[in-house]
């Protein structure tokens, strides 16, 4: 056997898709998982179907996972894939648009039967009419392979049939170089109690990766090497999982028990499901009933001397406007993480989109202002999620947390911070009557306008509560008019003053730049990847990222103001522009798609290239 040639590469984009039962979240997590090992900067965009039970080979069954990986710093997933791995024709359809010409198509040649390509809509098998031809393309018998491989363990043809995703595994850990001991490892435990089966899907894996190694069809084996990270601890981690992470030092912070009302909702569910195996952190989790009773309970928490907490999505959010109200009224710390997706209604529940920014600030009934904190990439939801406790505790105010679906389900490799590097955000609870032996339960504290906490059954600390307007002082309930002008006004006031408490915003400037992308959320990967390719070209262009929506930072119309135009990528169909425009009077102009996908960092230095 000829040996095969190792070729270097700097990145590679990767595409698995197939159908929903082909395992492709899971093949594309443990080669994620290997190449974080190996200390490649990597990131990943996992596409789910919306249907819970699409029928096998549609197209609206399909699912898909893309992970870029480099030698060096990035910052997506990756606008079109180097690599497609089609694991029946309806993947091959609903993904073949995004392939360059010229790249590789991996393809499971025993799925493109008569009835897969009619389910797919094909006329005609485009394995052998041409349509494919200018791909390089490597039809794999997959499936029989696989079969196989395993004719000799002791499992149904249906079990073995679905270790094919471990076949393919195989092959590409093969084709760049990944290893197989840690999938081997995740496979023994995750089917600890089916001996069988760790023997069927190791044995696939090993298969494939043999494959590989003697098959004349594969000449090139490619490696990339690793990135140089800053030294640390690191591990790979999505949007959620940060979340989750950053609540729980946010309650080892704060020195409060963190409980989170949540009702479950695509795609802000994991949140949930992850916070639930924290209870020796004294963490606790409530699935609720609905929507509203998930916000109810997590400000009755607060009101009891917790941290509260609810998480859901667009649809979630609004039924919880009322309680959030309700909070903004009692002035108690209620953090609300809105894990955004594509609507209106359902929409698209497992496509991500930003559009909520102006319903989690205007959303509710009268002048009841609430901070907003927004996320930026998946390592990033943890500071977000310790941010939004920090400012909720101290200003005794419903705080939003917005991430969305393409944060929420990507990955990156996120260094591990020291425990020591994170920021006290401890709070004292009232203990005694404060005005001549009377509790003054709205009594502010003077720079940062908060009212105290007193936690229920304080001796001597009794106050009313409730949804009616208070008493400045007493919180006695009142229906006179100057006194309701002064309340609305003094919220509003304390929300604003937090802009004198958080960073100011920062620019990223280029010399001699006079345009300024400005942008929020999960568009900064793609922004500052298309700022890079304008810069690269010789083009000048400044970029700056908003964390803090509401208040904005206190330098903000400054900043605006100092460049002579102002584009805002987003999301949605210019929801931060119109705040932009109307609060700094600055004539910024908007680059606005909602297709349900995140930005590719190509269009956007289109259109960074159009306006300079």
């Amino acid at each position: 056997m000829n040996p095969k040639t190792v070729e270097q590469l700097d990145q590679v984009t990767i595409r698995f898709a197939g159908d929903s039962g082909d395992g492709m979240q899971l093949t594309g997590a443990r080669f994620t998982s290997e190449t974080a090992q190996l200390g490649n900067d990597l990131s990943t965009l996992p596409d789910f179907p919306a249907e819970i039970r699409a029928p096998a080979g549609s197209l609206p069954g399909v699912s898909g996972f893309q992970i870029h990986f480099a030698d060096h710093d990035i910052l997506t997933p990756g606008d079109q894939p180097n690599v497609l791995v089609a694991m029946n024709p309806a993947a091959l359809r609903t993904n073949l648009r995004d392939l360059p010409l010229g790249g590789t198509l991996i393809v499971n040649r025993d799925a493109f039967t008569d009835r897969n390509l009619e389910k797919a809509g094909y006329t005609s098998n485009p394995l052998e009419d041409g349509s494919v031809a200018e791909y390089q393309v490597h039809a794999v018998p997959l499936t029989s392979m696989t079969l196989e491989a395993l004719k000799e363990i002791d499992v149904s043809k249906r079990e073995a049939e679905r270790a094919k995703n471990m076949f393919a595994l195989g092959l590409m850990s093969w084709l760049y170089t990944r290893p197989l001991e840690g999938t081997v490892a995740s496979i023994e435990r995750k089917f600890a109690k089916r001996p069988e089966i760790v023997q069927a899907n190791v044995t696939a894996l090993r298969a494939g990766y043999a494959f590989g190694e003697t098959t004349e069809g594969f000449a090139t084996q490619y490696e990339v090497r690793p990135a140089p990270l800053p030294p640390g601890t690191y591990r790979n981690i999505t949007g959620n999982q940060a979340i989750a992470l950053g609540l729980v030092a946010a309650s080892v912070q704060s020195g409060l028990a963190v409980y989170l009302g949540a009702y479950p909702i695509t795609p802000a569910s994991e949140i949930l499901e992850t916070l639930a195996g924290y209870k020796h952190f004294g963490v606790r989790t409530f699935q609720a009933e609905d929507e509203i009773a998930a916000a109810g309970a997590a400000l009755g928490a607060s009101f009891g001397g917790a941290l509260g907490i609810t998480t859901s999505s667009g649809p979630g959010i609004v039924l919880k406007q009322e309680v959030i109200g309700l909070a903004v009224t009692l002035e108690l710390p209620l953090v609300i993480l809105d894990i955004q997706r594509a609507g209106p209604s359902t929409g698209m529940p497992t496509k991500p989109e930003q559009a909520d920014l102006l319903n989690v600030l205007f959303g509710r009934n009268s002048e009841s202002p609430v901070p907003v904190v927004a996320a930026s990439t998946p390592g990033g939801c943890f500071d977000a999620a310790i941010e939004a406790c920090r400012i909720a505790l101290k200003y005794r105010t419903p705080v939003f947390c917005l991430s969305d679906a393409y944060l929420a389900n990507g990955s990156e490799p996120w260094l591990i911070p020291d425990p020591a590097t994170l920021p006290d955000i401890s709070t004292a609870f009232a203990e005694q009557a404060d005005h001549e032996g009377a509790f003054m339960p709205y009594l502010r504290d003077v720079q940062t306008l908060a009212r105290p906490w007193a936690i229920p059954g304080t001796p001597g600390l009794e106050h009313r509560i409730g949804g009616l307007e208070k008493a400045d002082g007493t919180g006695n309930v009142s229906y006179d008019p100057d006194n309701h002008d002064y309340m609305v006004r003094v919220r509003a006031q304390k929300v604003a003053g937090i802009a004198a408490d958080i960073p100011e915003l920062e620019v990223d400037h280029d010399e001699g730049a006079d345009l300024l992308v400005l942008g929020w959320g999960g568009t900064y990967g793609p922004i500052a990847s298309a700022v890079r390719r304008v810069r690269k070209t010789g083009g000048k262009v400044a970029q700056a990222h908003l964390t803090h929506l509401n208040p904005f930072p206190a330098n903000t119309g400054g900043v605006l103001r100092s460049y002579d135009r102002v584009l805002v990528p987003e999301m949605n169909l210019g929801q931060l522009l119109k705040l932009v425009r109307a609060e700094f009077l600055v004539d910024a102009v908007g680059y606005n798609r909602v297709r349900g996908m995140p930005f590719s960092s190509a269009e956007l230095g289109e259109a960074i290239e159009g306006l300079l």
